[in-house]
């Protein structure tokens, strides 16, 4: 899932630019290699922030891009009890309880 800030960046075919938050739902069936190539790709195309859910073990890591490095940093990793919120709209709280219901 991909949230788009700026309106400009959309046209018929889709996204023009980076999204700035990408929100990937991990399965078992994901590999490491796929996870670190997608990483690596968000980092590089300026992705500023980006979201990995493991599904199965009830868990979000929330990596933000440092504008200096051009790297991401983790900045927190909650588990299902925990309310998350996105660095880019620090006001909304998504209640991970309801998310990673089954």
């Amino acid at each position: 899932m991909c949230v788009i800030c700026d309106a400009d960046k959309l046209d018929n075919q889709g996204c023009n630019g980076a999204p700035d938050w990408i929100i990937e739902i991990l399965s078992k069936g994901n590999s490491k290699r796929e996870t670190q190539e997608k990483y690596a790709l968000y980092q590089e195309s300026g992705v500023k922030e980006y979201w990995l859910v493991y599904s199965y073990e009830q868990s979000v890591h929330q990596f933000f891009l440092n504008a200096q490095t051009e790297k991401y940093e983790l900045i927190a990793m909650y588990l299902e009890e925990d309310n998350a919120s996105p660095v880019l709209f620090p006001d909304l709280v998504i209640d991970l309880v309801e998310v990673l219901a089954e």
